[in-house]
């Protein structure tokens, strides 16, 4: 997901999905992974899947890139598919010693892997078609009711779009340090794991100790500015609602209840 927020700049494109407001992609990702947990069929599922293909299309993001983010949670997905093949009890399909694989095992480990990879496809395309700066100005407006209840929404959106803009300051500042301890010797892929533990001391402290200084001289910058906050201030580009942003809306909700209500049904699947 990271690498998707810090990459996603570089593949902005005239698509329908960049041209849209942030808000309503924000609450399309929202609705988009509800109704994937409400989902109990797979023709909930395959409602969802011709969903994510037309935003995939209207994306313009080679769909390649789009799926190296499964790579981080391939591990993951397969551990835990594993876990519900054997560990699900019901009707027995095949067995090897102790182990038994059933029906309702393979159901559930077929839905959680289809359920999370459209989960992680749907949110990467999120941050693909949208510029950290748009992302957060989107999340600032969706929550800036919560102002009433004495909730810092701008100084919380403030905080987010620093933080994202200073990924991609980190990794770089990650790959200098580690090649110049790799100069000096230091080791970072031999041994068991606790001695690369041990070894990413000399990356970790110099890192965390350039991080520091950088927020400091950040928070010295705003303070020369004389920034106090959100309280008057107002926004260069700000976010207007078109019809295109109306029409996207309805066409959520429309698939919401259109998957909600099928991927419910007793149909056996």
């Amino acid at each position: 997901m990271l690498r998707d927020i810090t990459l996603g700049q570089y593949y902005q494109t005239d698509s329908i999905l960049h041209k849209l407001d942030p808000r309503i992609k924000l609450i399309g990702t929202f609705w988009f992974i509800v109704a994937l947990f409400l989902v109990k069929n797979f023709i909930g599922y395959a409602v969802a899947l011709l969903f994510l293909a037309a935003c995939i299309k209207l994306s313009h993001v080679p769909f390649k890139f789009i799926v190296k983010g499964m790579k981080s949670i391939l591990i993951l997905l397969l551990i835990t598919m594993v876990f519900n093949l054997v560990l699900t009890p019901g009707r027995e399909l095949a067995h090897l010693g102790p182990i038994k694989v059933t029906y309702e095992g393979l159901t559930i480990a077929a839905k959680m892997a289809i359920r999370l990879t459209m989960l992680i496809i749907g949110s990467s395309i999120l941050t693909l078609t949208t510029t950290p700066s748009n992302l957060t100005d989107g999340m600032e407006k969706l929550f800036a009711p919560l102002k009433v209840f004495k909730v810092p929404v701008h100084e919380v959106a403030m905080m987010m779009s620093i933080a994202l803009r200073f990924i991609p300051i980190l990794l770089e500042e990650t790959d200098k340090i580690m090649k110049a301890q790799m100069a000096r010797a230091a080791d970072f892929e031999s041994g068991n794991l606790i001695q690369r533990a041990k070894s990413l001391g000399a990356l970790l402290e110099p890192l965390f100790l350039s991080a520091f200084q950088r927020a400091l001289d950040l928070a010295m910058a705003m303070e020369a500015r004389c920034y106090r906050g959100g309280e008057g201030r107002t926004k260069m580009k700000p976010l207007v609602y078109a019809h295109r942003d109306y029409a996207a809306r309805a066409i959520i909700y429309l698939f919401v209840i259109a998957t909600v209500v099928l991927g419910r049904m007793n149909i056996g699947l």
